[in-house]
């Protein structure tokens, strides 16, 4: 009997219950108009009023919630549609994941439903499902070719990296604060994993201005834990057959919390035809508006930012929002990765000339440097087809050297000693500190295939990769920044074990297809990019930190770029100098070189000049020829070069001596040098000097009076041979007489020549020869200064008797060794310009 009793009060309590709510009806049905309740009527006015909702969705998706129809209630008098309020903050939740087939259907109904609804560019789908790999998403295909969905993240860590975009999404926009932000609808089809989980909820309250709508099916998900909870969601559960849809917020359907007191057929999937044409229309129309102008990254005034606390520019876009980077202490340098067309030169180009826009050259300088065989930064520099350049370059290196590049990296390690010196004089720890008028402008250094200059383990190699670690270990706090850029950061010989020290100086990553190697090893988020595309890291490449960014492409924009180049370079100071440009594909030209054509009669000891050095300056490859012992040239190396090489020296010490105060003795011994001879005597005599020819008797028989003082005749004689390996038979023989050899006089005249103005310019073949001419490796020092040709480096190094000399021999490039001024150092020997012609 006492379960009866307790049966029949729970039936009493049920009934009274049902008493209520029927009672509220009636009188909610009342108010709303004449209709009474239970009529047909009521059921046809709700019909007529839901579809009118539906169809009258806004195009402004993130400024207030708007009706969006899930199903079909059911009464005894008919069905009418059932709306709730999505986006503009509310959100929807379902207790079933997309397994059950009702559910996966009415998540694709509802994406499109808003996709079409929106304006293209509106609305961005994000979709999340671990529990069936995106099975859920699979008809919605046209969708993702169309780029308004993205693949389905799956794996935790997917799924990790979903939200960390999704977060910055919202908070971009909650600053932005503009009504038109983009809609970022994200639809997890299954429940995440907890933490993900709770990250999901938490964007549900959000608010509005995070412009961000959750679709989350599966919750609350079963097992142990209470589920987070969600805010501004209108929640459904389903049983066998129908839907319950709870109340949505601020409109709820009920006054008590029940729902909506009518059961729901929830819709089924789109027509496959309807999902095709809105492909199709939103790809097109992607398409436009994803498309990002040059134009796009320049600000509104040109030169009015200050680079005090760091340097900004915008790259592109993310989505509808631009994308800024920085060079600033929390991003000091950055690390570029991406193979051969990904668009490594088009993105540097965005950057420097962004910066170029913002900054005035008081602000910001650029050094540049490309080791690649390309024309990167040509379109920097003033060229014969366009005189132009970009005030901010000061160094840009076209096809670069690995000397060029250490001898750039070598300058700017003087330039952060300076600007240390600077902060302490000023009692400051930071560049931003010192007063206006003190602070130097920020360099930003760009080295394109770095890897370059740190090929091979030698060491020019270890000292490039000494100075790399240095700069991006202090560079930060005196303004010097660096951009690496390269196909690939691994399998570099000079950073093992150091690597790490280097790179981790470089928290902000750029990386562009086939650049995964600048990101974390379990980061791949930028394999699947395509070209115009890069992943941009500012946490040193971990996973979870990235934004995908389009960037415009510079080279399409030719036009703009000459317009902004031409209009900073009216802008630019009076009295501004163009960039110092070394070309590495580029032979000098005596005619063309400052140093030669200023040469001029003197009274100092003469220049002799052979090319320009591999330097920064690009400053000329000379030395003095004094009266100390051994103040000659030899020139070493089968290649004919050394031939282009006397002739430039002789030329240019012809130019310092009044006409007839100089002699000059030309033998043409080498095969093939006759003619080159003599087109040189005709020159030097049309100049007004004195000029003999001689054959080998007549330089041996030559060679004992030069050793001797002249008397009277000329104050320099100079003797150029060309081959003097050719006379080695002939100056190897014996005088009878005084039992002298011919080598016996030469090194008295290397050793005693200088002394009154006679200095030999000679053009050895071979390394081994000129050894035995001066009499071994005692003798060395009889002739000081010697330019190599291709000649071997270890060859070169046990004659000098120097073990660590780093040189390797190629085309275009020779060795300048001064051992009076203990200088080695790279050169670019001039040639003859009718060779270069030819």
């Amino acid at each position: 009997m006492g379960r009866l009793a307790t049966a029949y009060g729970q039936a009493v309590a049920a009934h009274r219950e049902a008493l209520r709510r029927w009672q509220r009806a009636r009188q909610a049905l009342a108010a709303a108009g004449p209709a009474a309740p239970g009529s047909p009527e009521l059921v046809a006015r709700l019909a007529r009023l839901g579809t009118d909702l539906a169809g009258s969705v806004t195009a402004d998706l993130t400024a207030a919630p708007v009706p969006v129809r899930i199903g079909e209630a059911r009464s005894l008098d008919g069905g009418f549609p059932v709306l709730v309020p999505l986006a503009g903050g509310t959100h929807l939740a379902v207790d079933v994941d997309a397994r059950d087939p009702r559910v996966g259907e009415l998540l694709r109904a509802v994406i499109v439903r808003l996709l079409a609804a929106a304006p293209p560019g509106a609305v961005r789908v994000a979709g999340i499902d671990p529990a069936a790999f995106g099975a859920a998403f699979l008809p919605l295909r046209p969708l993702l070719d169309a780029g308004v969905l993205a693949p389905a993240a799956t794996t935790a860590t997917e799924i990790a990296a979903l939200l960390d975009e999704a977060e910055r999404h919202a908070r971009a926009a909650q600053h932005a604060g503009a009504a038109d932000q983009e809609l970022l609808l994200i639809v997890a089809a299954s429940a995440p994993p907890p933490r993900e989980l709770a990250r999901l909820a938490a964007l549900t309250h959000a608010g509005p201005a995070a412009a961000v709508c959750v679709l989350l099916a599966g919750w609350p998900p079963a097992g142990p834990g209470g589920a987070p909870p969600l805010g501004a969601t209108t929640a459904l559960r389903l049983n066998e057959r129908y839907a319950l849809v709870g109340d949505p917020p601020g409109q709820p359907f009920s006054v008590d919390g029940s729902g909506l007191a009518a059961p729901v057929v929830l819709d089924g999937d789109p027509a496959a035809g309807t999902v095709a044409a809105l492909g199709t229309r939103l790809a097109a129309a992607t398409r436009r508006a994803e498309a990002v102008r040059f134009t796009d990254l320049l600000p509104e005034r040109r030169w009015a930012e200050s680079s005090a606390t760091g340097l900004r520019t915008v790259l592109g876009r993310s989505g509808r929002q631009p994308v800024s980077v920085a060079f600033d202490d929390a991003t000091p340098h950055w690390l570029v990765g991406g193979r051969t067309g990904a668009g490594k030169t088009v993105l540097l180009l965005d950057v420097l000339y962004g910066l170029a826009a913002r900054y005035a050259p008081t602000e910001v300088q650029l050094h540049l440097l490309d080791f690649k065989e390309g024309v990167s930064f040509t379109e920097f520099v003033p060229t014969d087809r366009d005189p132009s350049w970009l005030p901010h370059a000061r160094a840009v290196g076209i096809e670069s050297d690995r000397e060029y590049g250490v001898a750039v990296l070598r300058d700017l390690r003087e330039e952060l000693t300076r600007r240390a010196g600077l902060l302490k004089r000023h009692g400051v720890t930071k560049l931003a500190d010192l007063p206006p008028n003190a602070r130097p402008p920020r360099i930003v250094t760009v080295v394109d295939e770095f890897h370059v200059l740190l090929a091979g383990n030698d060491a020019l190699a270890r000292q490039a990769v000494d100075l790399l670690e240095e700069l991006a270990r202090k560079g930060r706090s005196y303004g010097l920044h660096l951009v690496l850029a390269s196909q690939s950061t691994t399998g570099i010989e000079a950073l093992y074990g150091r690597a790490e020290a280097i790179f981790g100086q470089f928290p902000l990553r750029l990386a562009l297809p086939g650049g995964s190697g600048v990101l974390d090893p379990l980061n791949d988020a930028a394999k699947t990019l395509a070209v115009g595309a890069a992943v941009l890291n500012t946490a040193g490449g971990v996973a979870g930190a990235n934004v995908e960014v389009r960037f415009p492409d510079a080279h399409a924009a030719a036009n703009d770029l000459a317009t902004l180049r031409h209009e900073l370079w009216a802008a630019r100071a009076a009295g501004a100098r163009p960039p110092t440009v070394f070309r590495g594909y580029e032979t000098p030209r005596l005619a063309d070189d400052p140093t030669w054509t200023a040469l001029r009669p003197t009274t100092d000891p003469p220049l002799a000049l052979v090319g320009r050095t591999v330097d920064v300056a690009g400053s000329p490859a000379a030395f003095r020829l004094d009266a100390t012992p051994g103040r000659h040239l030899a020139v070493v190396g089968t290649d004919e070069v050394g031939v282009d090489v006397l002739r430039a020296t002789t030329l240019g010490l012809a130019r310092q001596h009044a006409p007839g105060t100089a002699r000059f003795l030309l033998a043409p011994l080498a095969a093939g040098t006759v003619d080159r001879a003599d087109d040189l005597a005709m020159t030097l005599a049309a100049a007004g000097h004195p000029v003999e020819r001689l054959d080998v008797a007549a330089l041996r028989a030559r060679i004992p009076l030069l050793a001797t003082p002249p008397g009277g005749a000329p104050s320099r004689t100079y003797l150029v041979v060309f081959g003097v390996d050719a006379a080695s038979a002939t100056l190897a023989a014996t005088d009878p007489v005084t039992f002298r050899s011919g080598h016996d006089e030469l090194r008295a005249l290397l050793r005693q020549g200088p002394g009154h103005g006679v200095h030999l310019l000679g053009w050895w073949r071979g390394l081994r020869r000129l050894g035995e001419d001066l009499g071994g490796a005692q003798h060395r020092d009889d002739v000081t200064c010697l330019v190599a040709l291709n000649v071997p480096g270890g060859e070169l190094g046990l004659h000098l008797g120097v073990h660590d000399l780093s040189y390797t021999p190629r085309a275009g490039r020779a060795l300048l060794v001064d051992r009076h001024d203990h200088r080695t150092s790279l050169i670019v020997p001039f040639v003859d310009d009718a060779d270069e012609q030819e």
